[in-house]
């Protein structure tokens, strides 16, 4: 006999089968256990060259980019590597090397090989 997991919503161990999708008489919660869950607060992003992007990637800059309050400008090839992703206009918070934490748009990034 398999055992059966509990429910993900209120993790009641009286779950039974019905058909190929689990029950949960307590909650009324109905799912399939073999559907890949995706997590719809998740942010997914692409590079430049539509490249999909996560975490702890390293990228390299496309543009020349002026930072925002300072002379200061980044260099085409400038290497990053990415922090977080943020959900603003400025989407990833990176540690660009020689300039420390900043936030880029990811459509001026190119993911390295």
């Amino acid at each position: 006999m398999s055992a059966i997991p509990p429910c993900p919503k209120c993790e009641s161990e009286y779950v039974y089968e019905d058909g190929s999708n689990l029950v949960c008489p307590e909650c009324a919660h109905e799912w399939n256990p073999n559907e890949v869950i995706v997590d719809p607060d998740a942010i997914i992003l692409k590079d430049a060259v539509g490249n999909l992007l996560a975490e702890e990637d390293k990228v390299t800059l496309i543009k020349d980019l002026k930072v925002k309050g300072s002379s200061l400008v980044l260099k085409v090839g400038t290497k990053a590597v990415i922090k977080r992703f943020v959900d603003a206009d400025h989407d990833i918070d990176c540690k660009v090397d020689g300039h420390g934490q900043m936030m880029l748009k990811s459509k001026f990034v190119r993911k390295q090989n």
